[in-house]
């Protein structure tokens, strides 16, 4: 179970949940909570989580905070937040108040309406190191 925070609250003020594991793309359920997987997928050797939130897909209104700390803090594995970033601010925001080591989008970059290097020079401008690369010479 996993406390919201007020922002998050259900319709009737709801202030606690779980979050249902889904497969195919978020078509189909399954009764086992997300955390239990992350748990499980840790114990049979898994290397790292790529945890994708299927509400927050393609929303661009930020990454599932509350779902990325439950699954963070259960394991001791990296956790890749993925779904929901709209905009620089939505990385910073996620390594502020998570514990995710990595996080990524790909719709807001394919669709040019952020340039990757504007998250990076956001994040370093709010203390959060990235990743660099650099084109090889010729």
């Amino acid at each position: 179970v996993v406390e919201l925070a007020a922002t998050q609250a259900g319709p009737d003020g709801e202030c606690f949940c779980w979050y249902q594991c889904t497969v195919k793309g978020g078509r189909e359920e399954r009764d086992i909570c997300a955390v239990t997987v992350a748990k499980a997928a840790e114990a049979l050797g898994a290397g790292e989580i790529m945890l994708n939130c299927i509400d927050m897909d393609g929303q661009c209104n930020g990454f599932d905070h509350a779902l990325m700390t439950a699954v963070s803090d259960a394991v001791n594995i990296p956790v890749i937040a993925s779904s929901g970033a709209g905009k620089e601010q939505h990385f910073a925001d996620v390594f502020k108040s998570t514990n995710v080591q990595a996080a990524l989008a790909a719709g807001m970059f394919h669709r040019k309406e952020v340039e990757i290097e504007s998250v990076k020079k956001y994040m370093a401008s709010n203390g959060i190191p990235s990743r660099t690369w650099s084109r090889p010479a010729n």
